[in-house]
């Protein structure tokens, strides 16, 4: 069954633990930022950030309230990103992942571009080939950073101190989320975030506010759409350059 992570953003602290857990379960370097007046810092993901918390800040009855979410790569159910990239690089695997495979990346931006989400992002410094690089969901077949294929939760799961991550078959998830919007229905608006939304995702969302507030995107972007429907053509056109 494939796999998942319901993430309640009502007991999220802030904290970052998944941010740390991540960057050293992935042997991910630090990255220096200049100086922001921002909470937030990074800002999003990077190809050596896989996830990140953002802050948002709500007026509730005329009481501020901060609201944090984590964000990472969604692990679509029907991943745009794989659609588009034509060089085989990216593959959603039975266990939920999705994975990629650098020696076959060419840095050609059509995942980035066709990902409701705008995750993958591309080493562009350092040494190295420029390559796409995104949360893998601590899956690495054959690996040494695979958990979740040796029956382990993410490291950001087993990180996380206030209980707002937990990992288990993406179905009993989506039960176990109504489960806890009926039985607390002034606590949590009536959506399972990822349940549906472009053809469901891996990463799972309940929240005491509407989602559009939190930076959830609710429709297909232009670009994504355009993109999709050239890259048969690129495609073609990528295996005959090579066959040349």
């Amino acid at each position: 069954m494939p796999k998942a992570v319901l993430v309640d953003l009502t007991k999220c602290i802030g904290c970052r633990s998944c941010m740390v857990a991540c960057k050293q379960w992935n042997d991910l370097p630090a990255e220096r930022q200049g100086f922001v007046n921002d909470w937030a810092t990074p800002r999003d993901t990077t190809a050596e950030t896989w996830t990140v918390v953002k802050y948002y800040i709500e007026d509730k009855g005329g009481r501020v309230v901060w609201r944090f979410v984590k964000r990472q790569c969604m692990h679509c159910v029907d991943p745009a990103c794989v659609k588009a990239c034509f060089a085989g690089a990216l593959r959603k695997t039975p266990e939920g992942p999705v994975i990629q495979d650098p020696s076959r990346c060419i840095a050609c931006l059509y995942c980035f571009n066709a990902c409701p989400f705008q995750v993958p992002r591309y080493r562009t410094g350092g040494e190295g080939p420029v390559i796409m690089q995104k949360c893998r969901f601590c899956f690495d077949p054959g690996g040494i950073y695979d958990r979740v294929g040796q029956g382990q939760a993410p490291a950001c799961v087993r990180a996380c101190p206030g209980g707002a991550l937990k990992f288990g078959e993406r179905e009993a998830l989506i039960k176990e989320a109504k489960e806890r919007i009926a039985q607390n229905p002034g606590r949590y608006v009536n959506q399972v975030y990822g349940e549906s939304e472009f053809g469901g995702t891996s990463w799972l969302y309940l929240s005491d506010v509407p989602f559009e507030e939190l930076g959830f995107p609710s429709a297909a972007r232009p670009a994504m759409l355009s993109l999709l429907t050239w890259t048969p053509l690129a495609a073609g056109l990528w295996l005959a350059a090579k066959e040349a």
